[in-house]
């Protein structure tokens, strides 16, 4: 019988930056409806995601999906480069 594993979390966002070792910052940017007023917010996160060939760079339009802490600041890992910077 297989191991039962909860689907993982995963993001789509825009490389911000790339200096760290094996490491990229994304920002995922979402829109979110005021509770009162009912107009739209623009609203960003931006994580940090495990790069291990240091493959992305600035601008890049990445997938990334949840993991097991691998460092203080890093919960994600790089899933795929969807589109390149030009």
């Amino acid at each position: 019988m297989g191991e039962l594993r909860k689907k993982r979390k995963t993001q789509t966002g825009i490389v911000v930056s790339d200096k760290m070792d094996r490491t990229i910052v994304v920002q995922i940017k979402n829109l979110v409806r005021h509770k009162l007023y009912g107009k739209y917010l623009k609203r960003h996160v931006k994580y940090m995601a495990d790069d291990p060939e240091n493959d992305c760079n600035i601008g890049d339009q990445v997938k990334i999906e949840e993991c097991r802490p691998l460092s203080k600041n890093k919960r994600w890992r790089l899933r795929e480069i969807i589109e390149k910077a030009v």
